[in-house]
């Protein structure tokens, strides 16, 4: 997850609302620099850090709400609505990468602890999606599924990666709209004001 930048360039003789913009304003650029991956559908990484730098604006709007403008209302439903949006896509992103491994695990035949060193050395790096506890239960010999339960899950990936498909492309109509409204432009016109 990509990191908050330090809010530097406040001042304690100001007012709330004056430091609130400056954390607003710098809230919205960290947004804007993970903006290039909305174009990616499938940089689930580069989604989901945009996703967070959304929250982040959102949440600094609704922390210094009694200090903004009331126009910021309609930014932060926006902003709520890209969070939700972008928090399906990665749900399902995580579902999807969950339902392959316990497939992959039957079919590769992959060793339990070559599995386990593998997710272990992925989670040190920071690049796992799910606790590390419950991919080790996912490609437990014991619990790979048997031959019906191996078809229902097949089926449920086929269904989760059409509802993924769908889910982003709702992300990227929304996003498509806020471009052409510019909003990031009518965001830093109503902190400016």
């Amino acid at each position: 997850m990509a990191k908050a930048r330090v809010v530097t360039g406040l001042d304690c003789q100001e007012t709330t609302g004056a430091n609130a913009r400056i954390i607003a304003m710098i809230r919205l650029e960290e947004m804007y620099r993970q903006a290039k991956y909305a174009d990616h559908p499938y940089d689930v990484q580069g989604l989901h850090n945009l996703r967070i730098a959304a929250k982040r604006v959102r949440y600094t709007l609704e922390v210094f709400e009694e200090a903004l403008p009331a126009a910021c209302k309609p930014i932060v439903d926006e902003l709520e609505q890209l969070q939700d949006e972008l928090g399906a896509v990665h749900d399902s992103d995580v579902m999807i990468a969950l339902l392959r491994l316990c497939l992959a695990s039957q079919d590769s035949g992959m060793a339990y602890e070559q599995a386990l060193a593998q997710v272990s050395k992925r989670h040190a790096k920071g690049k796992l999606m799910v606790p590390p506890e419950l991919v080790a239960q996912l490609v437990e010999p014991s619990t790979l599924p048997t031959d019906e339960e191996r078809h229902g899950l097949e089926q449920l990936l086929q269904r989760r990666i059409q509802r993924r498909e769908e889910e982003y492309a709702a992300f990227q109509q929304h996003w498509q709209q806020l471009a052409e409204r510019d909003f990031r432009r009518q965001v830093l016109t109503v902190l400016d004001s």
